[in-house]
């Protein structure tokens, strides 16, 4: 489809992210279109892998994943696009035009999980600027995996206080559980995840 368009060209496919390692560098391809769920590398550690090798290379992802996690897990891999692959010929080609140009391509369901994370970590950042520094205390210490008990001990305060804390900032973040809450935490927080196990 894409020899046959006008001012399209395949310089080369490859079944395996090891094989396009290897063949991309001598290629050199403006754009290319890389799948998640290949045999051997995934996709999106090939993307990690050539970016560093051929800095100028558009890489729009095409596959059947849809899911939050994978999404961002390879935009941080450095793929500048993100398609599923029902996209349609005509918009693939415009995408492909879109991505040489220095835009970033996305299936419309996609952008919409996208913008929708970086709301839900706007909303987590709000909700703990309203948190008192004991409260915030507390919450560090629940991200940490500490239980009630072990909180009190550590901040000498009773178990019941720290219930008190607990119910406070599960009312001023809007969730319901520990899980939540600390997940809200980690939101905020961009770059940092749990350092250790819940409890």
């Amino acid at each position: 489809m894409i020899n046959l368009s006008e001012g399209f060209q395949c310089v080369s496919d490859h079944s395996t992210a090891e094989a396009a390692l290897t063949e991309l560098p001598r290629s050199k391809p403006a754009v290319v279109l890389m799948d998640i769920n290949l045999p051997g590398l995934s996709g999106v550690e090939c993307v990690r892998q050539l970016k560093p090798v051929l800095p100028q290379v558009q890489v729009v992802m095409l596959t059947v994943y849809e899911d939050t996690e994978m999404i961002f897990k390879a935009l941080t891999a450095g793929a500048t696009g993100y398609l599923l692959k029902q996209t349609p010929p005509a918009d693939l080609l415009a995408a492909i035009r879109e991505v040489n140009r220095g835009g970033s391509p996305m299936t419309s369901h996609i952008a919409r999980k996208v913008v929708a994370s970086f709301q839900q970590g706007a909303a987590a950042a709000r909700g703990l600027e309203t948190l008192t520094p004991r409260e915030q205390e507390v919450l560090d210490h629940l991200a940490k995996g500490f239980l009630y008990k072990e909180i009190g001990e550590a901040l000498k305060i009773s178990y019941d206080t720290v219930h008190a804390h607990i119910r406070k900032i599960y009312e001023k973040l809007q969730v319901r559980s520990r899980t939540e809450a600390v997940a809200r935490h980690y939101q905020a927080m961009p770059g940092q995840g749990p350092r250790a196990l819940i409890r």
